[in-house]
């Protein structure tokens, strides 16, 4: 049987990396080696233990709440934020 310590980790891992939009390398040590926390996000995703998850949460009749998960991720450029003011363009 799996160590459930490491496995309560690796979720609570999962969870921050997407509620604060990070990159699996971004992740703090202490929820484990970030490339774990990705396979098993992975993997998991793939064996559909978060649907079965928010299955069992929205049985549960909790009181009616909207619930969104955003997982964008946009890159830009460090020098994106200024190109405007080099070229003369206002925001205003």
């Amino acid at each position: 049987m799996a160590n459930l310590g490491l496995m309560a980790g690796v979720c609570c891992g999962i969870i921050f990396v997407n509620r604060n939009g990070l990159r699996w390398r971004d992740a703090p040590r202490e929820y484990g080696p970030h490339k774990t926390l990705y396979n098993r996000w992975k993997r998991w995703g793939e064996m559909g233990v978060f649907s079965r998850m928010m299955e069992g949460l929205s049985a549960q009749r909790a009181e009616p709440q909207t619930v969104m998960i955003d997982a964008t991720y946009l890159k830009a450029h460090r020098t994106a934020s200024s190109l405007g003011v080099k070229k003369g363009i206002s925001g205003a």
